[in-house]
């Protein structure tokens, strides 16, 4: 088949790092079929410059400029996404002959996606994530729309379980609604000797726990709630090293000092995907108190190096951590996260146990059935097409 990928979560030249999880599931299934990814690059980062090189195996990439009104009509956000995207790129989808389209992000990616899969006379298929069902489809004038989308689609790919609940109540047809959790690369993301990852990493081996945040610096993820959380733990020789940038970064080194833990506390900043195994071998625990998720890829890699987790009870979460990998707490409770914290680092976890469930997630069974539900969807489509 020949299929167009059209996202803002894959990486480019000024977000080199972005949509990891995209770019491994992509790269494979650009093994079976002709992919060309057609990747949204916001305005207002096109602006900021080139950060890196971006070149993906085996798969067509390309990229577009989306503009739009960035203080206002944020229910407009779809019609100017297809509207750039035609303007730059039209004619060449146009004489392409894709079978159909795989539109990775509801809102307005999706929504944008669908109307041009009408206007190619082929279908498409939706794959959501999390913060697209959980956060933009709360917002009166894009709920409709990301509805609609859904409901036309040949297919919805949800990352967990809680997704897909929330796709069909949107009035995706459940026939229709695949829950399809990412991959681990289990070569990559596998155990290894703490001392040695330490040395590697330029971190002292004789300190007391290492606790691990991996994402983006934002409120939404929790990292404001982990600081706090880590400064009531009482322990004295406990570490704290966040992996990643964001909007909070400031925040996060002024809350550290007035609290004063700044000395055991680390922005580490962000780091390339074939970094992270020596971060998660070198920690102790895994911790992400997100305020909403699908399924965090850096949840399933912590695992299958063998490193047990504490996040927040939300979203696909629960579904991917049972209580011999981890330990889960109420969203936004402080203490209660303090505690799982303390109680996880004096705990004596079994990794081999927790490797083997995350082995579980491998991409190759990923890859299989993702395959299956674009093939049945272009085989839908064209069925259709040859009726009219």
């Amino acid at each position: 088949m020949k299929v167009l990928v059209l996202t803002n979560l894959f990486p480019t030249p000024w977000d080199p790092l972005r949509g990891a999880f995209n770019r491994q599931q992509f790269e494979r299934l650009g093994r079976r079929h002709a992919l060309d990814v057609l990747t949204a690059v916001d305005f207002r980062e096109r602006l900021r410059g080139r950060r890196g090189n971006v070149q993906v195996a085996g798969l067509g990439t390309d990229h577009f400029v989306f503009v739009y009104p960035p203080r206002f009509g944020r229910a407009l956000h779809a019609a100017c996404w297809l509207l750039s995207l035609l303007l730059q790129r039209g004619w060449r989808l146009r004489a392409a002959g894709y079978d159909c389209i795989l539109a990775s992000w509801a809102y307005p990616d999706a929504v944008a996606a669908g109307w041009l899969a009408r206007l190619l006379s082929i279908p498409y298929v939706v794959k959501v994530h999390g913060s697209d069902l959980n956060v933009q489809a709360t917002h009166a004038l894009r709920r409709p729309q990301i509805a609609a989308s859904l409901r036309a689609a040949a297919a919805v790919v949800t990352v967990s379980r809680a997704l897909a609940g929330k796709a069909v109540a949107l009035g995706a047809d459940a026939a229709r609604v695949h829950t399809l959790y990412n991959g681990v690369d289990s070569k990559r993301f596998a155990p290894g000797d703490q001392a040695a990852a330490r040395a590697r990493l330029g971190l002292e081996d004789d300190a007391g726990p290492l606790l691990l945040y991996v994402g983006n610096l934002k409120e939404s993820k929790g990292c404001l709630d982990l600081l706090e959380a880590f400064a009531a733990m009482e322990h004295a020789q406990a570490r704290l090293i966040y992996v990643g940038e964001g909007p909070c970064r400031s925040a996060l080194l002024a809350r550290a000092r007035a609290l004063g833990i700044d000395t055991r506390v680390r922005l580490a900043g962000a780091m390339p995907h074939d970094a992270l195994p020596d971060w998660f071998r070198a920690a102790d625990l895994l911790c992400l108190p997100s305020h909403n998720e699908g399924v965090p890829n850096v949840v399933l890699e912590a695992m299958a190096c063998g490193t047990p987790v504490v996040a927040t009870q939300v979203g696909g979460i629960p579904e991917v951590v049972p209580a011999h990998a981890g330990r889960l707490v109420p969203l936004g409770d402080r203490a209660a996260l303090a505690g799982a914290l303390a109680e996880a680092t004096a705990q004596t976890w079994d990794h081999a146990a927790i490797v083997d469930h995350a082995r579980s997630f491998s991409w190759e069974a990923n890859i299989d059935r993702f395959d299956t539900i674009l093939q049945q969807a272009a085989r839908v489509g064209a069925a259709a097409e040859a009726l009219r």
